[in-house]
């Protein structure tokens, strides 16, 4: 038996692990899993979810006393909770307590619920890992119970009182946001409820009382199977109905926009332009917003990245995107200037956003309407613009507000302590910068506006 390498993400569970072998993922299933694993499949269990896009695909490789391996449908770009919008966090939720009901029907049950389990791909939340199912025991209460509340309700409720943002907590707390912390962060009056109080209060007082020696499976020793469903769809009823309580409508960005019907247009034919002649066929947009300019490109796509820093335009373009079955477009939370780092054990469990894009290679990057943001309200000069671009784009369309643009002089007035040292915003200086990194291919200005496009390639496509 060939040693394998197992994926510093996949660790934790002595069912098996995932490995790369010539860039393809594979997952090893070891011998303390084969009779789940051989009972998931003869069941039919495993192909009705593959059939209903709930579980990732998977097909066997090989079967041998000592290990299994199969082979997942392989996913391009993983994004994580903390990078989830809110109705993309709430489709994770609810996905999952999916599962679990399913399994119980079936005789099985899921033994964790990590919010990690999922990520997004072809347009809806999935399920990711397969040895997550185990055998249903009589009268067993469902065993990650606290584990779903601490990965999935608890960060919903605190986005619902706080604001998206709570989510992000997720990058600190990869094994789940602490009951207690959870608990202590809602509302008085939450206790008031029958349901927060008995999954939340309840819960987190229980944790307490018993500390190291409690291991969150639940607060009674035998549970029925039909009142585990029941609790099941009391979760799911609840999360369902879960929202925001922060404006949430991200319609009128563009509406905001400081040139006209005709410049917009000019702008989205000059991107549609320079895209079809490069052949392109996967863009990541940064600072996407809602994903109106990556709707409007004509080139059949095999996927679009769109990540905004507002999760309210990546609600608004998960909520299109649902609407109009886009199956080629994944929208995700970023912020520009705080990209995701590389978090977990050894840092090495989550991959930072940098690592991820970099392994992706889009075909091409855009990013339009922000390098007066990261230049004028973050202070990050042209060089360190360009170099973050250079790490992971072959070629780069970027939209260029000239010092003239309205939104630079608004941005430039309220610098006016310090305009000596913004006086390196124009042109010539993004062009000095930048052809460090790029060559220019092609240069527009969009008409009745102070914008100018360009096409830009990368000189060495490199990781600078």
């Amino acid at each position: 038996m060939t040693h394998k390498k197992a994926h510093p993400a996949s660790f934790r569970d002595p069912s098996g692990f995932m490995f790369v072998e010539e860039g393809i993922v594979k997952r090893q299933i070891n011998p303390i899993y084969f009779k789940q694993y051989q009972a998931l499949k003869d069941s039919e269990f495993f192909n009705t979810l593959f059939k209903s896009n709930l579980l990732i695909p998977h097909e066997e490789l090989s079967h041998s006393s000592e290990q299994i391996i199969i082979q997942p449908e392989q996913i391009p770009f993983i994004t994580y909770p903390y990078e989830w919008c809110f109705n993309q966090y709430k489709e994770a939720a609810l996905l999952t307590l999916k599962l679990q009901k399913y399994s119980l029907e079936k005789g099985f049950s899921l033994k964790d619920a990590s919010a990690f389990n999922v990520t997004f791909h072809k347009g809806k939340a999935i399920f990711i890992d397969t040895l997550s199912f185990d055998f249903y025991i009589e009268n067993s209460p469902w065993r990650a119970y606290k584990q779903f509340v601490s990965h999935f309700l608890g960060p919903l409720l605190m986005a619902h009182y706080h604001g998206a943002q709570s989510l992000k907590l997720m990058s600190n707390y990869i094994d789940g946001i602490p009951l207690n912390m959870i608990a202590s962060m809602l509302p008085f009056k939450s206790k008031l409820n029958p349901f927060l109080y008995s999954n939340i209060h309840l819960l987190a007082k229980f944790e307490d009382k018993y500390h190291e020696d409690y291991k969150g499976e639940s607060k009674v020793k035998s549970l029925s199977k039909k009142a585990q469903l029941n609790i099941i769809q009391s979760l799911y009823d609840f999360i369902k109905k879960l929202s925001l309580k922060e404006h949430s409508e991200w319609g009128n960005y563009y509406n905001k926009t400081n040139y006209s019907d005709a410049a917009f247009n000019l702008k989205s034919d000059i991107i549609n332009n320079w895209i079809s002649k490069l052949n392109v066929k996967t863009v990541i947009d940064v600072g996407g917003n809602d994903g109106t300019f990556v709707r409007r490109i004509t080139s059949n796509l095999e996927q679009a990245l769109v990540c905004d820093i507002d999760n309210n335009a990546v609600d608004y373009n998960y909520k299109t995107i649902k609407e109009n079955k886009e199956r080629f477009m994944l929208p995700f939370v970023l912020d520009v200037l705080n990209p995701s780092a590389s978090i977990g054990f050894n840092n090495e469990e989550r991959t930072s956003f940098i690592e991820r894009i970099t392994k992706y290679q889009p075909d091409i990057t855009l990013a339009l309407a922000v390098i007066h943001h990261m230049s004028l309200s973050e202070n990050v000069t042209f060089e360190m613009s360009a170099q973050f671009f250079a790490k992971f784009s072959k070629h780069l369309i970027i939209e260029f507000p000239k010092r003239e643009d309205s939104w630079v002089q608004r941005l430039l007035n309220n610098k006016a302590d310090f305009k000596d040292y913004f006086g390196f915003y124009n042109i010539e200086n993004f062009e000095k910068a930048y052809t460090n990194y790029f060559e220019i291919i092609e240069k527009k200005p969009i008409e009745n506006s102070e914008r100018v496009m360009y096409l830009l390639k990368t000189k060495h496509y490199k990781n600078y």
